[in-house]
């Protein structure tokens, strides 16, 4: 799904609020009224409101899956969402929604370009994309009413499908910053009475016009109360609301937090009913194949003529010449036929519906070559072996009795087949499941609960203070001592994670996981394991003003942050959007396996056709061999029936389907555990895999650019000021601007004599200018380009000086005022500036080269000082782009992709399918290398969490260490080739199974019988779904990073 003209920093909402709402209504303005009162319509008959829905949240999630007025009232909610943007006219304004759909039912990816080309006709549906593994779906549309639309267009098609979600893709990013409206729904359970409802109404009023109210609360039946407020600690916040409602009544009401399930908790509901419903099918499927293989198989078969049990099996009974056995047989595969395959017949019908239905927009053309999926071929093939039994049972019945009854059916194929079929859909089911586990890992690292510092109300004592303490911490054996770092004033209280607001200030226990993402404050320091969201195996130490995220673990000290992002807004939370968007980019290679899958249907039933016409014709021409003929009724039509009937069994597009997306869905999951995250998905590791060149960034990249110091600074004769004054008018330049240089002088000048300015000025990749009224000046600082626009001049002392330093591979900085309008600018400051390079980057260059692939170097920064980093980290020097500026960039990376040398070819294969263009990943810091991040084939961007948003990389990595990239682009070697083992094991699997079943060995007396063909048909998906699951074992080349270790330790310092 193609998100890049849509994209906008990830912003994940954490509720909905219905579009028309009510504002609560003060005394003055209320009067006797009453308040609101709306109208609840349910599918329950019994029940104004569905009692099942009143479970506690725990089991919320199996609920929701299965109680059809629940999911009723999640779509309507989410389709009635506040994410519309309405003009003065009270229209909607065509902002862009993504909607995200649960979709079951699906098993291969002929289900899923069923479901895209229905929705896809949909006016103002941009973008469809359906991942078959996961079990959604999600479209780009103008307007929200359209969601409706698709899920109906989805069900349309034979596929269970509910709304998930609806977020709008045009997010202010300043909505990150900010403390913005959240929207809350409340469960009220003890409301005994319809008076309880006016009461919490009338509690709601304490707040006045700060609460908005979505949804009120009608009647004690309807538990549930909606409301949207912003957050002003201490006086509005979720608890306080809460306990003005509990407070209504004696004893208190129970209000709970009502938390929609995730996209991941409603999926897996989802898939775990339709594992459900397989599993009930399959169990009857299998005990109806037991007397089945005993009759069909073991008698009919194995068991010597004049055995008496066979014998009394084979006599004729009721009609005809039908056997005991074939009337058995009749009776155990129809419920096997209409209830164990009812799925695929009902899914069937649908897909032929929803091609000729009135009114479908499909060519006529294309309803002929790109029709049906896996569903039609088992359909055809149970039910052309049902039918055609029938019609062989009743030529029977019109034949006299026998002492041996006549059993030419195909009622045990019937059983066996849909057995087995079964059998498969079902394992595969599973080990989907198990492909998709990298986003339930990560969302698994959200704690329950947290300890949420509380002020001591008046008369509380201390020793009931230490009584909270001890209960919350669960009788940690620390607790006395941990109590002495609590404030005075304060105690702590355990509250669910959901009663959290940002500025609340909680403590995190040793052991445990910060609640939600929050600061270090003055006094507290700690020690983190980052390795669950970064792959950083070694702890990080956390000083006050540091970020902690939620998932890390507290390996130090208990210590208190103060929370500045909650649900939907943590990092935890952007990365499972950026995995799971991650999984919507399909690989190029998928594109092969669409193409085949479109006309795979139509073609194998016009070869099945093709296989009977051709048996048919050679029996009846006498063209076979008389002893071919080995049944008693029905001749040849019915004989050649049976191969036509494998052809459909056989041929299983299942296989062809999975081979990308259960090796990519499992490759995100392990790039993920390593700290990389993939958001381009399938096409940047394809890219990465065949990558042939890498440009670095200087500044953050190769070398650390987080704390760059200041080595040498020099106070030139020329200043009218003391050393402080210059230092100070540095510092005020330098403080508008984000560049790590300017941090280090901010940083080196900090005790200076701080001085204001005025009027700035500032030009990226050069300098800053500002106005100094009190000094009656104008300055600037930037590089020697900077000076030299402005007119200053660089004597040869000052040249020979900062080519000193740029050899010494250091930056350097100049200073420059003007007192006088008519007078040039005078430098009367320089300064060099350090930065360490990263650890690993020589080995994380020599590897690269080993493989093929060349390491070039871009950066702002003059060519002596940018030469002399590539000179220490190994870049040869021809390979060094110095002096451009940001948006510069990206034009030298799209004539390196012109130009650019491409990395040797390893097979004659691959250098007689060379490419006429050279894959070029751009390495850089996620901030100011943007432009060029976007232009490269594999943007790849270094950044903490919250750099996630800011970046439009293909691949971000969460740790600083650059030898992750060693592992990027071995796994992604890994994942492609393994994609290249499955698409080509797929096929190979079904162009060998298919003539086979179409007879093509049966001259040398080998035959593939129906049943056996649907055990093939089976284990074709199973074994390229087991083939991804062993991409699970991947480890990390140990063996590249020792020596990219050990290069390391070769390398001069700087």
């Amino acid at each position: 799904m193609d998100l890049k003209r849509h994209r906008e920093p990830i912003n994940i909402s954490i509720s909905y609020k219905i579009q028309t709402s009510h504002r609560l209504p003060t005394k003055d303005s209320m009067g006797s009224k009453p308040l609101p009162q709306e109208t609840t319509t349910t599918d329950c008959a019994m029940d104004p409101h569905c009692s099942s829905c009143m479970l506690p949240a725990a089991h919320l999630e199996e609920h929701t899956g299965y109680c059809a007025h629940c999911q009723e009232k999640q779509a309507k909610t989410l389709s009635d969402a506040p994410l519309t943007h309405l003009s003065s006219e009270g229209k909607e304004s065509p902002t862009p929604y993504t909607v995200t759909l649960s979709v079951g039912g699906m098993t291969c990816a002929s289900c899923a370009i069923t479901i895209k080309e229905s929705v896809s006709r949909i006016p103002g549906v941009s973008d469809i994309v359906v991942n078959v593994l996961d079990g959604f779906a999600m479209a780009v549309v103008e307007l929200q009413a359209l969601a409706e639309e698709i899920r109906n267009a989805i069900e349309d098609c034979g596929f269970e499908a509910r709304i998930l979600s609806i977020e709008s893709l045009r997010l202010d990013e300043r909505d990150e910053l900010e403390v913005t409206e959240r929207t809350i729904s409340l469960r009220i359970d003890g409301m005994s009475s319809e008076h309880y409802p006016p009461k919490v109404m009338s509690a709601l009023e304490l707040f006045g016009n700060s609460i908005t109210i979505v949804k009120p609360i009608t009647n004690q039946n309807d538990p549930i109360l909606t409301l949207s407020y912003r957050p002003n600690l201490p006086t509005l916040s979720i608890r306080a609301i809460m306990m003005s409602i509990a407070s209504v009544h004696s004893p208190p009401l129970r209000v709970t937090l009502e938390q929609p399930p995730t996209i991941e908790q409603l999926s897996r509901a989802m898939q775990r009913r339709e594992r459900q419903h397989l599993f009930f099918r399959l169990l009857f499927a299998f005990i109806a194949a037991i007397p089945t293989f005993i009759i069909g198989i073991v008698y009919m078969t194995l068991v010597k003529d004049g055995n008496p049990s066979k014998d009394y099996l084979m006599q004729p009974i009721w009609a005809g010449n039908i056997p005991r056995a074939e009337w058995a047989l009749f009776f155990i595969s129809t419920p096997v036929m209409f209830y164990s395959a009812s799925g695929y017949h009902a899914r069937s019908l649908k897909e032929i519906y929803a091609l000729w239905r009135p009114g479908s927009t499909t060519p006529y053309l294309e309803r002929f070559t790109r029709f049906g999926s896996m569903n039609m071929l088992v359909s055809l093939g149970v039910s052309v072996s049902y039918f055609s039994s029938i019609g062989l049972m009743s030529l029977e019945a019109r034949t006299p009795p026998q002492r041996i009854g006549s059993t030419t059916t195909y009622f045990d194929s019937v059983v066996l087949l849909t057995m087995f079929l079964l059998a498969g859909r079902y394992i595969e089911a599973y080990s989907r499941a198990r492909t998709a586990d990298a986003v339930s890992a990560l969302a698994s690292l959200r704690p329950a609960d947290a300890f949420l510092l509380v002020p001591v109300t008046p008369g509380e004592s201390f020793l009931s203070t230490a009584s909270t303490l001890e209960d919350a911490e669960n009788g940690d054996p620390n607790s006395e001592k941990d109590l002495l770092s609590v404030p005075l004033h304060s105690k702590v209280a355990k509250v669910p994670v959901g009663h959290l607001e940002v500025g609340d200030v909680v403590r995190v226990p040793s052991g445990s996981t910060p609640p939600a993402d929050g600061i270090i404050i003055p006094g507290q320091r700690g020690t983190f394991d980052e390795s669950s969201l970064t792959g950083e195996s070694r702890l990080i130490n956390k000083l006050p003003g540091d970020r902690v995220f939620v998932g890390t673990i507290n390996k130090g000290q208990p210590l208190h942050i103060k929370i500045d992002a909650i649900g939907g807004r943590t990092m935890l939370d952007k990365i499972v959007k950026v995995v799971r968007e991650g999984q919507t980019r399909r690989a190029p290679i998928e594109r092969v396996a669409d193409h085949i899958i479109r006309y795979f249907v139509p073609v194998v039933t016009f070869l099945s056709l093709i296989t009977w016409i051709i048996w048919l014709a050679l029996g009846l021409s006498g063209s076979l061999p008389p002893h071919y003929l080995d049944i008693e009724i029905g001749g040849w039509p019915v004989w050649s029936l049976q191969f036509a009937i494998a052809v459909f069994v056989v041929a299983c597009p299942c296989g062809i389907a999975l081979a990308a997306p259960t090796a990519l869905l499992v490759g995100l999951g392990l790039a993920a555990k390593f700290g990389i995250l993939a958001r381009g998905g399938g096409e940047a590791f394809q890219e990465m895999a065949q990558l042939d060149l890498v440009v670095f960034d200087k500044t953050g990249t190769l070398t650390e650019g987080g704390e760059p110091r200041v080595s040498d600074c020099v106070i030139l004769p020329s200043s009218p000021w003391p050393h402080s004054v210059i230092l100070g008018i540095a510092a005020e330049l330098e403080s508008t601007s984000s560049h790590p240089l300017a941090t280090a002088i901010r940083h080196f000048s900090k005790d200076s004599d701080s001085q204001a300015g005025s009027v700035f000025e500032e030009i990226a990749g050069k300098g800053l200018k500002a106005v100094f009224t009190e000094l009656k000046c104008t300055s600037i600082i930037g590089n020697e380009v900077w000076m030299e626009e402005h007119g200053a001049t660089i004597d040869a002392d000052l040249s020979r000086q900062l080519l000193t330093w740029k050899t010494e591979a250091k930056s350097v900085v100049l200073l420059a005022i003007q007192r006088d309008q008519e007078e040039t600018f005078c430098i009367v400051a320089i300064f060099a500036v350090t930065d360490p390079l990263r650890p690993g980057v020589s080995g994380v260059i020599t590897q690269l080269a080993e493989q093929g692939i060349s390491s070039w170097m871009i950066s702002g920064d003059n060519h002596t000082t940018a030469s002399a980093v590539a000179r220490a980290v190994g870049i040869p020097a021809d390979h060094v782009i110095a002096g451009v500026l940001p948006h510069e960039k990206s034009q030298h990376i799209e004539r390196l992709q012109r130009n650019g040398p491409k990395r040797p070819a390893k097979s004659k294969w691959a250098r007689f399918h060379s490419r006429s263009r050279t894959i070029v990943a751009m390495v850089g810091d996620g901030i100011n290398d943007a432009p060029a991040l976007a232009v490269a084939d594999v943007g790849i961007a270094i950044g903490s969490g919250s750099d996630i948003a800011l970046s439009s990389a293909s691949f971000i990595l969460l740790t600083s260490d650059l030898r992750t990239l060693i592992t990027l682009r071995d796994l992604s070697e890994r994942i492609i080739n393994r994609v290249k083992f499955n698409f080509g094991w797929a096929l190979i699997y079904n162009m060998i199974g298919l003539p086979i079943a179409a007879g093509v060995i049966y001259p040398a007396g080998h035959r593939l019988d129906p049943v056996w063909a649907s055990l093939a048909m089976a284990l074709s998906s199973v074994s390229v779904v087991c083939s991804s699951l062993l991409l699970k074992t991947y480890k990390e080349p140990v063996q590249l990073v020792e020596k990219t270790v050990s290069s390391e330790k070769t390398t001069h310092p700087m």
